[in-house]
């Protein structure tokens, strides 16, 4: 009898604090009306980093939000293409960096509104390690984005 006591008084004081734990962490900023997979794997903080050929695609809920990562370009250029479906009006941005910080690509696409892709070629910068930043700003719908090294 006092073990089936003692099995109700962890569920009457456990049950709670593991809700309010999931509570507390869905209570984040508008960022998980963003997401950002490259080459397959969800981008969840900023900072992760990628070599080679990224193959990116996002989604928005209509919130804002941003993800940034790194990606190792060993020329002075990049290629790059981005195309979008929204359901609404929004935005998708991305905004590309050198190794020194520079801006080498700043390009946005706004849903509902034609073009819905743009491609070319970067500024020139310097080789290493280029941060990328993607935002949606009132995004509702989806696209994907590439680049590559290019020169």
């Amino acid at each position: 009898m006092l073990q089936i006591k003692s099995i109700k008084n962890l569920f009457i004081f456990v049950i709670p604090l593991v809700s309010l734990s999931f509570i507390s962490c869905s209570s984040d900023d508008s960022d998980s009306d963003i997401k950002v997979t490259i080459n397959g794997i969800v981008v969840f903080d900023d900072g992760d980093d990628f070599n080679g050929d990224v193959d990116g695609d996002f989604i928005g809920t209509g919130g804002n939000g941003s993800r940034t990562f790194l990606w190792r370009n060993n020329l002075n250029r990049a290629d790059y293409n981005a195309d979008i479906t929204a359901t609404s009006e929004g935005t998708f941005r991305m905004v590309v960096k050198d190794a020194d910080g520079n801006v080498v690509l700043d390009k946005s696409l706004s849903g509902a509104v034609e073009p819905d892709s743009f491609d070319g070629v970067t500024s020139s910068g310097t080789s290493g390690i280029w941060s990328v930043t993607i935002t949606l700003t009132s995004f509702k719908g989806d696209g994907s984005f590439s680049l590559s090294e290019g020169d």
